[in-house]
């Protein structure tokens, strides 16, 4: 008999996933029934994005697992219905966007790109930026994104400290942690990416103190997640002249509402959160594979840690 599978999320998603998702799951040589309608009780598995329609797993007595289309689960991993096992989203589609995403703004910064782009007006000034190895670069977060980030950076020549919570070691990276590791990691930062998950002890992680530790006229991208800076501090920051610029990608309301004083800021980057989005194509590779995988007994991958949040 084919496996039943529920793609529950957003409607408009449904249009890119249901002919991939088919499609993907056939690639490996699995059989299934995908629908955004089915008796809960004869639910295998369950495709999820975040939406107002499914909220109470309780119903789903039969399903393997959640398998979410985000990489960011905390939406879902407090609920306290979902007792099935929790698959968060990664796929080399997000990972390649996110190190170009970066990468980008990384270099606009850094070679001042605005400055030529609007500022000159006619003026002859040859004043040259330094060279990567000469910029300090920090990532905070050094998960699958902030890792190939990282990476993608220190291949660039950039000068490239890592912070985690926990220890890490990555080749041609400084990498630090814990609570000293931290202002350590920022001391030196001119231009600081964030990239680490939102739990209670990540959000507001850029605070006015924090962001003061930073180098006077620092750069902050932040493609991670909206709680991990401090809007009014970092308003405040950007009025004194201690942040020059930054980049945001994520916010703690989207879309960003109209009227938020982010949007017209002179010294800030609005993008509409498109730093890694999740494909259709590569995400229902990984959906199809773990599906694969558990049929056959084999461990899930991916599998969220209720404990640590991600």
């Amino acid at each position: 008999m084919p496996l039943n599978i529920l793609f529950s999320g957003p409607e408009p998603l449904w249009d890119e996933y249901k002919d991939i998702l088919p499609k993907g799951l056939k690639d490996h040589d699995i059989n299934a029934h995908i629908s955004t309608d089915l008796p809960a009780e004869s639910v295998d598995y369950i495709v999820y994005a975040p939406n107002d329609s499914l909220t109470d797993f309780t119903p789903f007595k039969h399903a393997k697992a959640v398998m979410s289309l985000w990489a960011g689960v905390e939406t879902i991993v407090n609920n306290q219905t979902l007792t099935q096992p929790l698959c968060r989203m990664v796929d080399d589609g997000l990972e390649l966007g996110m190190r170009e995403w970066v990468a980008g703004h990384v270099l606009r910064h850094h070679l001042g790109l605005d400055r030529h782009i609007h500022g000159l007006k006619g003026q002859w000034d040859k004043t040259a930026p330094p060279l990567a190895r000469d910029r300090k670069v920090t990532i905070l977060g050094l998960g699958m994104l902030g890792t190939s980030a990282a990476k993608t950076l220190v291949d660039l020549g950039f000068d490239v400290t890592g912070w985690s919570r926990s220890p890490k070691t990555m080749q041609g990276v400084t990498c630090l942690h814990g609570d000293a590791g931290l202002k350590q990691a920022l001391i030196d930062a001119e231009i600081c990416v964030t990239l680490l998950p939102n739990t209670p002890s990540t959000q507001n992680i850029l605070n006015a103190e924090r962001m003061n530790w930073m180098p006077k006229g620092a750069v902050i991208l932040n493609p991670g997640r909206g709680v991990l800076i401090d809007d009014d501090a970092l308003l405040d920051a950007l009025a004194s002249g201690q942040i020059l610029h930054a980049t945001l990608d994520v916010f703690r309301v989207e879309p960003l509402p109209q009227d938020h004083p982010f949007w017209h800021h002179p010294q800030i980057t609005v993008t509409p959160h498109i730093a890694a989005q999740t494909r259709a194509e590569t995400a229902s590779f990984v959906i199809a594979q773990n599906i694969r995988r558990s049929e056959i007994g084999a461990t899930l991958l991916n599998l969220v840690d209720r404990s640590a949040g991600y």
